[in-house]
């Protein structure tokens, strides 16, 4: 095989996967020249990686010719999903906690700047519609979950700034973290204190506390697992009043 063909095979592949990620974005369907269009790429190509998609039943076209993920995409992510040990473990977790605060809850790991977010439950109602979804990520520094995990992580100032890098630190609201001074300082505080909140710094509105999950290890966080609710409805001081009791759901201990 010819270093020309492996090239195009790389290049084709490249592009299945993006028109895959693509219908991701698009629970009502995408038509075949929008799809052409957001992947800059000619309509045949196009219709060639849906049909290879649509043959392995990741992709399907419901009642008005519009391309969306098909059932068998769907079924393998959820599988995999429900499978993970953490997922596993986590869920009674965050039923409990969701129980008693009735606001919703998440489990998050670490990657990189950001946090992904592999499970949240929100009350049966009024739940905070919140961004943040299964799979989705937000920025590490300004998040409960995420500083959490940081103060694990980043043990110094130097380990601070060789995370930030050259990077400007994201600052969603005016209470975000804006440098690597100002997160070491709060690093230092949530190694001191044992836990961490988010006081409206990801939403405006929107507050959280968070504690170290140990689903695997002892002594290494898997993920970080928080309380989050509406400012206004949930105080901040009321989470952190009741700290001993989301330590001890967390730790799978009677809370009462």
């Amino acid at each position: 095989m010819t270093e020309a063909m492996n090239e195009q095979r790389l290049v084709g592949s490249d592009r299945v996967l993006a028109v895959l990620a693509e219908l991701a974005r698009h629970p009502d369907g995408i038509g075949l020249e929008e799809m052409a269009r957001t992947v800059a790429s000619p309509k045949a190509t196009v219709h060639r990686a849906l049909a290879a998609l649509r043959r392995a039943g990741f992709a399907d076209q419901n009642g008005h010719g519009r391309y969306v993920l098909g059932d068998e995409f769907l079924r393998m992510a959820f599988a995999h999903h429900e499978a993970r040990p953490d997922h596993v473990r986590v869920t009674p977790v965050l039923k409990a906690l969701c129980d008693r605060y009735g606001e919703t809850v998440h489990y998050a790991v670490l990657d990189g700047p950001s946090v992904v977010y592999r499970s949240k439950l929100d009350p049966p109602s009024g739940a905070v519609r919140l961004t943040s979804v299964v799979g989705g990520r937000n920025p590490a520094h300004c998040t409960a979950v995420g500083k959490v995990l940081l103060a694990h992580a980043l043990r110094d100032e130097d380990a601070v700034h060789a995370w930030v890098g050259g990077r400007t630190l994201e600052r969603p609201t005016e209470r975000s973290a804006g440098t690597a001074e100002e997160l070491h300082a709060e690093l230092v505080r949530i190694r001191e204190q044992g836990y961490a909140v988010d006081d409206q710094e990801n939403e405006p509105g929107v507050n959280c506390v968070a504690v170290a999950a140990y689903l695997t290890s002892p002594t290494v966080p898997s993920g970080a697992i928080s309380v989050s609710g509406l400012a206004y409805r949930t105080p901040l001081d009321r989470l952190v009043a009741d700290l001993p009791a989301i330590r001890a759901i967390v730790s799978g201990e009677d809370p009462s």
